[in-house]
């Protein structure tokens, strides 16, 4: 019985279930991005919510932002937090994720951590590429957290302002081809994570340019939460 739940999600579930997106940051038009890419991985079975931070900054850039995000995405999680069957903080920090675990009685997966564990599936190596210097070391200590620094093989930095870069998707899309490149050919990598959330759309294209896989974080969330929800739901019966 509990293999045939976890072979089909509508095995699994006795109504549809209800997904949150949580953006840490207050730009809702990478709200909009991320659900419309979470959308685009989901099986129409599952019915999925964004909603964006009111308070903090349009793209979070350093740890001391990340930090302040936390009280917002806790208070995110928790409204009407019994109609839901999992969340996702969409910010590649995962600000709060054990905070929130505690606050609901649901999966929650982060972005950085879904990506790392998918792509270092097979104990591949893999690296970031990514636009935001003033959080690599958090990078490290989730590698670190989640028993994968062995594999981890570093983060490569676009050059110049984030939010100008991010910007301009034709420049962000070509700064970060050759982050990946450099995680590829002088690092070492097996697959490369594109980490940020608000890069969500041009990992995408990415991953179409590279033989080698690139990871994309929030498809990444979305397999992770599933596959977690499956195993909660059956877990419960």
């Amino acid at each position: 019985m509990k293999k045939e739940a976890r072979s089909d999600p509508r095995c699994a579930f006795k109504t549809m279930p209800l997904i949150r997106l949580i953006n840490p940051n207050t730009s809702q038009a990478t709200t909009r991005m991320m659900t419309s890419i979470a959308r685009s991985t989901l099986d129409s079975f599952f019915d999925l919510e964004g909603v964006t931070a009111t308070d903090g900054v349009p793209m979070i850039l350093d740890a001391m932002q990340l930090a302040a995000s936390e009280q917002g995405v806790v208070d995110m999680a928790v409204v009407d937090k019994n109609r839901l069957s999992g969340i996702i903080i969409g910010a590649f920090g995962d600000p709060a994720i054990d905070l929130v675990r505690k606050r609901v009685n649901c999966p929650v997966v982060g972005l950085c951590e879904a990506s790392m564990l998918e792509a270092s599936a097979g104990a591949r190596k893999f690296g970031i590429a990514t636009v935001t210097p003033r959080l690599v070391e958090s990078f490290g200590a989730k590698a670190d957290s989640l028993q994968l620094a062995h594999l981890f093989t570093g983060t490569r930095l676009t050059a110049g302002d984030p939010e100008r870069l991010v910007a301009s998707k034709e420049r962000l899309e070509e700064a970060l081809f050759h982050a990946v490149q450099e995680c590829f050919e002088k690092d070492g990598a097996d697959a490369v994570i594109i980490g940020g959330g608000p890069l969500g759309q041009v990992a995408f294209t990415l991953a179409n340019r590279f033989r080698q896989p690139v990871i994309a974080p929030i498809p990444a969330a979305i397999r992770l939460l599933v596959q977690r929800m499956k195993d909660w739901t059956v877990d419960q019966t």
